[in-house]
């Protein structure tokens, strides 16, 4: 069953959150907060979430990062794939520092779905904005 892009944006959350092994109550409450309010999650069961992780879990266990990096980018159109990408970005700096592996995940998001650096900076530059604190 091939993924639908709703699960595919869930996914690329679930990866980042994953990246650094430490999966933190920071993050699990950004993806409720994303999912309730982008509009990209209109109509999408928030009770289905833990399903949908789960699966993705399951899917990098399996497979490996690669190979569900291309399914993601599979399920996404390209203006998605920008959508994904500023997911991962929103995840990865919600505890307002980014690690190696944070940043690698990062740029191999990039490279799969083939975003311009431009777009990414863009995206990475607003989130740290949204985040910061006084």
């Amino acid at each position: 069953m091939p993924l639908s892009p709703t699960d595919a944006l869930i996914y690329t959350m679930v990866v980042t959150a994953v990246s650094d092994t430490d999966v933190t109550d920071r993050e699990i409450d950004r993806f409720a907060a994303l999912i309730s309010r982008w509009p990209v999650f209109e109509g999408f069961d928030i009770a289905r979430l833990p399903e949908v992780a789960s699966r993705c879990v399951d899917q990098l266990n399996k497979g490996g990062l690669d190979a569900l990096l291309a399914e993601i980018a599979d399920a996404l159109e390209p203006r998605l794939q920008e959508t994904a990408y500023a997911l991962a970005v929103e995840i990865a700096t919600v505890d307002l520092k980014l690690n190696q592996e944070e940043l690698r995940l990062l740029e191999m998001i990039r490279d799969a779905f083939s975003i311009d650096r431009l777009i990414t900076a863009a995206l990475e530059t607003s989130a740290r904005v949204r985040h910061r604190r006084l």
